[in-house]
Formats: structure tokens, sequence, C-alpha cells
């Protein structure tokens, strides 16, 4: 089942409402979904490869913790972040600023940033650990049964 936008957002505790969550594709509702946006939002960051290790290392501690804990929408929600810590630093490693588009909507021409692409392959490295992971994969495979 698709990811629902029209939920609560504001009022709905996921940790207490599992049920509603759905996984959605790839990065959706990583700032949507509370608890956890606040819980890991506070460490994700990329501006350098020193930054981007300690925080794809935190979330990846926080996420063996919701792991330990049977929760599969921290989990989850832990997983986003580690792939949106690897997406975003390879937007910013690819177009200065961050933005792929001209004022004419037009693609910009590429200019890496080797910085920011290292700081790319660190949250990439935790982020593939994460997703092949077995117990999520079988979580996340039963969350789907169960709630859609």
């Amino acid at each position: 089942m698709a990811f629902d936008y029209d939920l609560d957002f504001d009022n709905i505790d996921f940790r207490e409402q599992p049920e509603l969550y759905r996984v959605g594709r790839g990065e959706q509702g990583v700032l949507m979904v509370e608890p956890y946006k606040s819980e890991i939002l506070e460490h994700w960051r990329f501006k350098t490869p020193e930054i981007a290790k300690e925080s794809s290392e935190k979330i990846y501690e926080m996420y063996l913790d919701y792991k330990e804990a049977g929760d599969f929408v921290g989990m989850d929600m832990a997983r986003k972040f580690l792939q949106m810590g690897y997406t975003r630093s390879r937007r910013y490693a690819n177009y200065k600023g961050g933005r792929k588009y001209d004022e004419d909507g037009q693609v910009k021409e590429r200019d890496i940033d080797e910085e920011k692409a290292e700081s790319a392959a660190i949250f990439e490295k935790k982020w593939i650990i994460v997703r092949e992971d077995e117990e999520y994969l079988k979580m996340k495979k039963e969350h789907q049964k169960k709630y859609g």
C-alpha cells in the first residue's frame, strides 16, 4: 500500500499507532512521521565526511535500538534518514548548492564536490547494511502483510 499523505500527521504518534504507518517508496514521509522524525532529525548531518560519519553512526545506533525494541516503524524511519543522507549528499556532491536545475528549469552541468561525495559514500554504507538486514526485511514484510 502506498504512503498515505492524507493522515493527520500533526496528531498521530506512530509509536502508539504503528498500524497507521505505511513504508511507501524510498524516503516517503521521512519528515512527517512522529515521534521518529524529531528523534532522528536532530542527528542528521552531512556537511563534511567527519560530520557524516558521526551522524550515520548515531542514526545506525538508533536503528539498532529500535530493532532491539521490536519497533519496525523506528527501524524504517532510521533507514529512510540514512537513505536521505546518501541522496542529499549526492545531490550536493553533483551540483553546487544542491540545485540540479537552473532558473529556466534546465539541468545544470555537474560540478563534483569530492567532500560531499565522500559524505554520501559514508551514509550509503550504513543504508545498505540496514536495507539488507534480514530481520529488517522480515519485519517489513510482516508489517506490510498485517497493515498494508
